[in-house]
């Protein structure tokens, strides 16, 4: 029993810092509604510039001092990432501004490059806290209980500021009806600054006050930021106090996960979202209110229809010109096409969920990577013919679309993209850790076509039809009477249940359509590739393809690919240089700002101008 307080008292002491860096981010987005996945940036910055502050400043002063000081700081960098990243881009499509945060990550992480280096930066000791207590014969590190002392005060100080002072009031009505709040002559603009400095300056000080247990690295950033949606949205969007006890729960969780359940540290929070979401929807103190909103938000587009003569010229042209690609076109061209094509399809699959059906998910490699992992199950431990491995792979991830949409369709919005997220995360751990059939991060290699598709031309060929097969197909269900009742569910539920549209229904088909076709371009990219590993899995995979989706333009049937199309050409260009984050992001920032309805539905709205300049003129 004194064993297990101890690893008790262990799990409150981590929760000090994960509680920090959740509950801003649940001002953040009680507020704002933005989800922030640059959080774990500001996150490290409190870790790199508290390390820096408490070399220079001496003694327990100089100590706590340094912490309050990178606290101040880390919410100045945050005030000016809002004013001048995401204030212009306010009014875009809801969730468009993590595309915007996705591009701060990639700058913050090139900058502490830069400015720290890449050598891990050990934390000091806590002056005067050194060494460990004896509580019922445990060792405590003294530390660990001043963490432990702290977070309640924190969190008193904040649930003070929130609800006995008049920033608190503003807060509050802001979560409830922000277009109330600013019909009530409040400034939104600086109330949203206030709040996200605020947020950003709460996750520098978890940044800083974990030094003495750990350090400052520069993948602090996505180490942190899965488990703070984890606990941001287990304990309700918005919710102080839920975030509180969902960080005590993930900590206490993780340590005894640790010393008894090895083998489930890596899923062990997604397994309690996952069970959490399925039994309350709205996380344990959340409430549907604050939710959040799907991708489409604002009146309704205008119907969709097919391209007229114009589109489906350029169309042809296209096409022609990717089929006579392999007379005059190097093999470094040829490959770069068959990647461009299968993230296209790969993009394109998951665009239309959430152009077509308001459905934003976070975990879209897990059908993607499912497919490529199944057909090469396969090809590797039976040695089945690459055809039979290939339609195997849109089939299993079609199956696994279905049972995991099975318990993801019930939710709305950020929460059910965090289901969607958990169970990717599910997914991703089986790979990593099935070592016995998956050779976990060995990855199965030697994943070959048949030899009449073993050459850059014919497999060219093969992945075109199928690819742009895909795509095509996908626009043709978007124009069918599905894809319009798909489109009434994301529009108006209410009235589209009303006229005898079962829209759970229709968002499940379209899910589980959806994965067949993720699936598809998985099996496509594990014969390019040869070779599959579980980073086809990861998150970063899933966050790819809403980026490029986002790019292109939720809104428009060719965001997808178009979007793909982009950052396929942009990272092969970018990589070539040292700081290529820091460019990369600098463009993705460049675009949402200056295209805040994605690529293709910008360049739409400008052709639209001038040809009403156009006939204008005429008459």
């Amino acid at each position: 029993m004194a064993f297990l307080f101890a690893q008790f008292l262990t799990g409150l002491a981590n929760a000090a810092a994960l509680f920090l860096v959740a509950s801003g981010l649940s001002l953040i987005f009680g507020v704002t509604r933005i989800v922030n996945f640059a959080h774990g940036s500001f996150y490290m910055l409190g870790a790199f510039i508290g390390v820096t502050l408490m070399e220079i400043l001496p003694g327990h002063v100089g100590f706590w001092g340094a912490i309050l000081l990178t606290g101040l700081a880390v919410g100045l960098i945050g005030a000016l990432v809002e004013m001048i990243v995401l204030r212009p881009i306010y009014r875009a499509p809801e969730l468009f501004q993590l595309v915007a945060t996705f591009g701060v990550i990639l700058v913050i992480q090139d900058l502490a490059l830069m400015i720290w280096g890449a050598e891990d930066r050990l934390g000091p000791r806590a002056p005067g806290l050194r060494g460990i207590w004896r509580i019922f014969g445990e060792p405590v590190l003294k530390y660990d209980i001043v963490l432990i002392a702290i977070t309640p005060v924190i969190l008193f100080a904040l649930w003070y500021l929130i609800t006995r002072t008049r920033l608190g009031i503003l807060v509050r009505a802001a979560t409830q009806d922000r277009e109330i709040v600013g019909a009530l002559g409040v400034n939104q603009a600086w109330l949203f600054t206030g709040v996200f400095a605020l947020g950003s300056a709460l996750a520098g000080l978890g940044g800083a006050i974990q030094l003495p247990k750990g350090g400052a690295d520069l993948l602090m950033d996505f180490n942190i930021i899965g488990a703070v949606f984890v606990v941001v949205v287990i304990g309700g969007m918005g919710s102080l106090p839920g975030a509180f006890i969902a960080s005590v729960l993930i900590s206490v969780l993780n340590v005894f996960g640790v010393t008894y359940l090895p083998q489930s540290t890596l899923v062990l929070m997604y397994v309690v979202m996952a069970v959490v979401l399925i039994v309350r929807p709205y996380g344990l103190l959340g409430r549907e209110e604050v939710a959040g909103e799907h991708g489409q938000v604002g009146a309704p587009e205008t119907p969709i229809r097919p391209y007229g003569a114009t589109g489906r010229m350029l169309v042809a042209a296209l096409l022609a010109v990717l089929a006579a690609l392999p007379l005059f076109a190097e093999q470094f061209v040829l490959t770069l096409t068959v990647d461009m094509i299968v993230f296209a399809l790969f993009a394109a699959s998951l665009h239309f969920i959430l152009g077509s059906g308001g459905l934003v998910s976070f975990g879209h490699a897990a059908f993607f990577g499912g497919g490529a992992y199944a057909a090469a199950l396969l090809v590797y431990h039976t040695d089945t013919p690459m055809e039979i491995a290939f339609l195997f792979a849109p089939l299993a991830a079609g199956v696994l679309a279905l049972a995991i949409g099975w318990f993801c369709i019930r939710l709305t919005g950020v929460y059910f993209a965090m289901l969607t997220l958990a169970f990717s995360q599910l997914v991703w751990s089986l790979a990593f850790q099935w070592r016995d059939v998956t050779r976990g991060d060995d990855g199965l290699v030697n994943i070959w076509p048949a030899d009449w598709l073993n050459a850059p031309a014919p497999f060219y060929y093969f992945t075109l039809v199928l690819g742009v097969g895909g795509i095509v197909f996908l626009r043709h269900v978007i124009h069918s009477p599905f894809g319009y009742a798909l489109r009434a569910g994301r529009d108006s539920p209410r009235q589209a249940e009303a006229t005898g549209i079962n829209v759970k229904r229709v968002q499940y088909v379209a899910f589980a359509l959806a994965g067949v076709m993720a699936g598809l371009a998985g099996g496509l990219f594990v014969f390019s590739k040869g070779s599959v590993f579980p980073t086809s899995l990861e998150i970063a995979e899933s966050f790819d393809a809403l980026i490029v989706v986002f790019l292109g333009g939720v809104k428009t049937l060719a965001g997808g690919v178009v979007g793909a199309s982009f950052m396929t050409v942009v990272e092969d260009w970018l990589t070539r240089l040292e700081y290529w984050r820091l460019m990369l992001g600098l463009v993705i920032i460049a675009v949402v700002i200056l295209m805040p309805e994605g690529i293709v539905g910008t360049l739409r709205t400008l052709w639209a101008k001038l040809r009403n300049s156009d006939e204008e003129s005429i008459r």
